[in-house]
This record gives structure tokens, sequence and C-alpha cells, in this order.
């Protein structure tokens, strides 16, 4: 019709801008367009924060740790760590294989009293360990530690609650004793702080410290032995395939822990936890929905006569149906597209100026990271009209079930 627009377009839209007595029709327009605004802006927003925090706390795991670690049942520790090593760094998918120990220990200092954590021996003849260590390094200096001097590394929250500082001193005791002419005395080495480290996990930098590898079988009363090999990976998400593949290679008595297994019960709750936030906000655009369907109703209620002439002089049920389907359609879509627009700028606003900060301590991360993955977006557009469609197509369909005789026998 006008512009070239089929009358049932046309129509749709004209109905749309309800004027004089049936100006309360537009109210129902508004409410409509803006709860799918909200429901379709809070869906995104809800969905971008839960994925950006899962995928922030799944990359400081990965950098701060190896992706597959290799034990030996009985808890004795690995020998013979480096033909071992070799075996499992020719195998598919394996980016480096070496060597670790871990040691729980209680470190003491002057100013700062005592504070439990872990030691981590590491194998700094590794070029890739080298790597991640100088990336985590936040100030002082690598050099001693490779160079085999009594010097250690501590995680930036842990230096910060002993209060001490790169040069200074800090005494590690380890909860093993050894065994002397007087009897089981606790094992203490004294170590100068290198540097400190940061990964950006709070809990992570408050009990983590670094030795070389020697020091660290020293100190944990090792000889040649070692707790097992840190394997990193090409692709981390191909943890469990190339774990079975270096389960089969090593056999009895070695087993394989990946990073996911050892996160599985975190990233469940993360998920679980976006779902049920999914569902919840949904309900904002189920609101809209039953707004879509009053105003239809009314609408209807409100055009029976213009029906039942538009029908008289030709037109059929389904371009009476589409002509209220037309209007529902519009608002579920004017409502999408605007919340969309406002949902992807908030993310943009808070991803480039980082407005939301947030406690590390008790968060893992210092600020509000959002990221919307395409198949979430996909999720919500389908979902919100889904539900206009719904909202839209029984009354559209009543109106065009109307008979004209019906409807002009009291007019």
């Amino acid at each position: 019709m006008s512009r070239g627009l089929p009358f049932e377009l046309f129509l749709g839209f004209r109905y749309l801008r309800a004027r004089g007595q049936r100006t309360n029709l537009s109210l129902f327009v508004w409410i409509g367009v803006g709860g799918v605004f909200l429901g379709v802006a809070a869906l995104i927003v809800v969905l971008a924060v839960m994925t950006g925090f899962q995928d922030a706390i799944r990359d400081k795991i990965l950098s701060a740790n190896p992706h597959l670690l290799v034990l030996q049942a009985g808890g004795r520790g690995v020998a013979g760590s480096g033909p071992l090593a070799e075996r499992i760094r020719v195998l598919p998918g394996v980016k480096s294989a070496t060597p670790f120990v871990l040691q729980q220990a209680l470190f003491t200092s002057a100013p700062g009293g005592a504070h439990g954590g872990v030691i981590r021996g590491v194998d700094l003849g590794s070029a890739s360990i080298v790597q991640d260590v100088r990336a985590q390094l936040k100030s002082g200096r690598l050099d001693p530690v490779i160079a085999g001097e009594p010097a250690i590394l501590l995680g930036s929250e842990m230096a910060r609650t002993l209060g001490v500082l790169p040069g200074d001193s800090v005494t590690v005791i380890s909860p093993q004793g050894a065994l002397t002419a007087v009897g089981m005395v606790p094992r203490m080495r004294r170590y100068t702080v290198a540097g400190t480290l940061e990964v950006g996990m709070h809990e992570y930098d408050a009990s983590v410290a670094y030795l070389a590898l020697p020091a660290a079988q020293e100190f944990a009363g090792l000889t040649t032995g070692v707790t097992g090999i840190e394997v990193k990976l090409h692709d981390p998400f191909e943890a469990k395939t190339v774990g079975r593949r270096i389960s089969q290679e090593l056999g009895y008595p070695f087993w394989i822990r990946d990073w996911m297994e050892m996160n599985r019960n975190l990233f469940n709750a993360l998920q679980l936890e976006k779902l049920a936030l999914f569902v919840i906000v949904t309900i904002i655009v189920l609101v809209a929905a039953f707004a879509i369907i009053g105003h239809l109703v009314l609408l209807v209620a409100e055009k029976r006569k213009e029906i039942g002439i538009l029908k008289s002089i030709g037109a059929s049920g389904p371009s009476i149906t589409a002509v209220f389907f037309t209007v529902g359609m519009t608002i579920g879509l004017v409502g999408t597209l605007a919340g969309s627009f406002v949902g992807l700028a908030l993310i943009w606003i808070q991803n480039t100026y980082k407005i939301i900060r947030l406690a590390g301590d008790v968060y893992q991360i210092d600020y509000l990271l959002m990221k919307l993955t395409p198949g979430d977006f996909v999720l919500i557009v389908s979902a919100t009209l889904l539900l206009a469609f719904l909202a839209t197509v029984i009354p559209a369909r009543r109106a065009g079930q109307l008979a004209p005789v019906d409807v002009l026998r009291y007019e």
C-alpha cells in the first residue's frame, strides 16, 4: 500500500500509533517494548558477567598452574623424573613436561610473624617455565634463583603479609622434621627474597612461593625424587585427551590429574549459577509478553468493526492475522534491538573503562570482566523473539477467525 508496503504491514504499523480516545492502547505498546528492552539488556549483561567471570577465573588458573599433573600412586614421589619427562614430552599435544616439588611450609619473618603456604620447586632450566615465571614477576629479579643462590620468590600477597621486600630474608619451616642425634627436629632454611610474583588470584598470591628445583628437593628431604611431572599443553582444552594418552603410555603406578578435574566443582557452580540467573531474568521478558497479549486483545476488541469491513470487502483471514501479528512482533523486535544495543554498549563501556572494581581477595579478580559469546547472544535473541511470537500468535489468529457477519451484526 503506502510506499509499496503490503497492506498488512501498513495497517499493522498504523495500529501501533493509537490516537484520540484510544491513546491508552499506546501505553501497552510502551510497556511491551520497555519490558522486552529491559529483559534483553538484563540477560545480555547477566550472561556476559557470568561468562566473563568464569573465563577470567579459568585464565588465572591456567596461567598459574600446569594443565596436567603426573603423579605416582602411594604418595612416595617420582624417581627418575628426567627420563619420565622425556617420554611425556614427545607425545602429541604436549608443549612441555618438567619435574616439580610441592611442599607445605611455614614462612616467618622478623617484622611479619608467621604465615602458612606452599613451596613450589620448578625446573628453571626449562625455557617455558622461566618464561611463565618471568611473566608473573612483579618486583625483584629471577636471576639469583636461577643461579642456585639461597633465594626464594614469594607471592605478592604473602610478601605483603610477612612485611618483606626483595633483599629481605625469610625463614621457611617444613612440617616434616629432620632426624638428628637429639631426635626429630623441624627442618628450617633461611632464604633471601629475590622477588615477588603476582598471578592476580588472591588465594594463589597469598600462599605460593617458588624455589629452584634442587633447593626445593633439599628442603623437602628428597634426594633424587620429585613430587611429580607438570605438563603444559598446546591446547589446554585437550587436557583429557592428552591425559588418556599419557596414562596409556606410562601405565601403572602413574596417574593423571588435569586442570578441569581439579577445578570441576568451581566451574560446575559457576555454570549452574549462570543457568539460574538466565531463567530468573527471562521472567522480565515473560512479563513483557503478557503486556503484548493484553495490548493485542484490547486492540482486536477495539478494531472489530474495521476487521468486519476488511473481511466484507475481500480481506482473507490470514491477512487479518498478519496485521495483528505485525503489531506484536514489531513490539518484540524493537524491544530486542534496543535491549541488544544497550546491553552490548554496557559491555563495551565496562571492558574499556573498568568502572566496576572488585575485591581481589574475595572474587579472585580485580575488576568485573564482561564477555558475551555468540552462542549466548543467539540464545537470548531467540528466546525473546520466541516469547514475543507465542504472545502474538493466539490473539492474531483469533482476529483472523472473526466472521464479518457476527462482527457487523451489532455495529
